[in-house]
């Protein structure tokens, strides 16, 4: 399934070199600092035991890497993973303290790590941004161990008209902000059409279940503003 606002030549490279530098602070102001408790609720779904191995997929700077090396004793281990240089550095630089954390620049739909390696899989507010999500779901598939899952934590639909009512008229304002905070209104322009484009919580069930994930689950935040997505590979 290929995402046609994500094939546009270079786009969604262009939107992250141009914001990288004050992501989290953007993150903090769009979602109202609520994107690190939505965070906290992947890692507690997930419930990792210590000495387990997670490779985080579009990870930004690096928090839920973070968060699972908490929630492991620090034993854990994690590759994370993002197709944008620039975050990375700025990833390496905010967590140079972690032992545990190799950082390394690629791609969901084609992943340099080995198969059946992992123990879990996440990937938050990446999926969306990929070009083609079966061959994301596919890699996905492959570099987890047998008995291993797969969590997505991604933007979605909303169940409540109030709330969406709410919602839409909020997401008009973000590209002013992103002007205002980053001096980029473009990059979250996309953000927002990204959003409303992207596939609902059953659909991508239906696209976790096509990509042989087996136990298939979601849960809704915040009324559906995001989900998270569990699957397992058996």
């Amino acid at each position: 399934m290929q995402q046609y606002l994500q094939n546009k030549k270079g786009l969604v490279q262009n939107v992250f070199t141009k914001v990288y530098d004050k992501y989290d602070l953007m993150n903090d102001f769009m979602s109202l600092g609520i994107h690190r408790l939505w965070k906290k609720n992947l890692i507690h779904w997930m419930s990792p035991s210590d000495k387990k191995k997670l490779i985080d997929v579009a990870c930004g700077t690096g928090d839920l890497g973070k968060l699972f090396l908490e929630n492991t004793n620090f034993t854990g281990k994690v590759l994370c993973v993002d197709p944008n240089s620039e975050m990375l550095k700025k990833g390496i630089k905010r967590l140079k303290n972690q032992k545990n954390l190799t950082w390394k620049k690629g791609y969901a739909e084609k992943i340099s790590a080995p198969s059946n390696y992992f123990d879990y899989y996440t990937i938050s507010f990446g999926l969306r941004n990929s070009k083609n999500i079966n061959k994301s779901l596919k890699e996905a598939y492959r570099v987890l161990k047998p008995g291993g899952r797969f969590l997505c934590l991604e933007f979605s639909k909303v169940q409540n008209s109030q709330l969406n009512m709410f919602y839409k008229n909020y997401s008009k304002i973000i590209p002013h902000l992103g002007k205002i905070i980053v001096g980029e209104k473009e990059p979250y322009e996309y953000l927002i059409k990204s959003i409303e484009n992207f596939i609902n919580q059953d659909e991508l069930i239906k696209l976790m279940l096509k990509n042989n994930f087996a136990k298939c689950s979601y849960r809704n935040l915040s009324g559906g503003i995001v989900a998270i997505h569990s699957g397992w590979k058996i």
